[in-house]
């Protein structure tokens, strides 16, 4: 069965293809698809534009797809960045310059008013129309520098205090388990399960 991911972020694309391990699925990024219009993510939640990638790709392909819609919370900053999580530093951000901007924005907060947490919000659209979420966070701290090199995203500043490390630090077997995205995906796969049945 042929399942898209609905992403172009490589990053992404790995993750979900090693916490999912379903080799009965055959998966397909939005890289592959270089002539599909760019989904507009201007919904107020993750759930919307969660919800509006994996209908508008999935119309559009007729197949199944799966859609994340994931970003960073800060408690001192009322949510923010929460769904701007990628596009923190502007039009032109990159991972470098989001963490940068966030630490700015922290400069001064001392470590206990540093709460944070990674979302994720999963959803699995059928062509049929048929759709479900799930949800996954994992809480953590902002560091007052970025530490490691595994990952992405806010990964390098997003302190986890059980583990003593970063979400950077952790090896990538670790943070397949414990991470947001593993979370949301542990629940999802029942119902993935399910579809990969149907299509035998």
């Amino acid at each position: 069965m042929i399942l898209i991911l609905a992403t172009r972020n490589k990053g992404k694309v790995r993750e979900i293809k090693t916490i999912l391990n379903m080799p009965a699925l055959t998966y397909r990024s939005l890289n592959d698809f270089p002539d599909l219009p760019e989904v507009i993510e201007d919904g107020s939640s993750f759930l919307e534009n969660a919800r509006k990638k994996a209908r508008t790709i999935s119309k559009s392909l007729n197949l199944p797809v799966l859609a994340d819609d994931s970003g960073l919370e800060v408690d001192i900053l009322a949510g923010d960045p929460g769904i701007y999580s990628a596009r923190l530093s502007g039009p032109e951000a990159t991972d470098r310059k989001n963490n940068e901007k966030l630490l700015a924005l922290l400069k001064g907060v001392p470590k206990e008013k540093r709460t944070a947490r990674f979302v994720c919000v999963l959803v699995l659209f059928h062509p049929s129309g048929q759709w479900l979420h799930t949800e996954g966070s994992c809480e953590g701290h902002i560091a007052p520098a970025p530490r490691g090199d595994q990952g992405f995203g806010y990964d390098p500043i997003f302190y986890l205090p059980e583990f003593q490390k970063t979400m950077a630090e952790l090896p990538l077997k670790t943070k397949n388990r414990i991470s947001h995205r593993a979370r949301a995906l542990e629940k999802m796969r029942p119902h993935i399960l399910s579809l990969v049945k149907d299509a035998e």
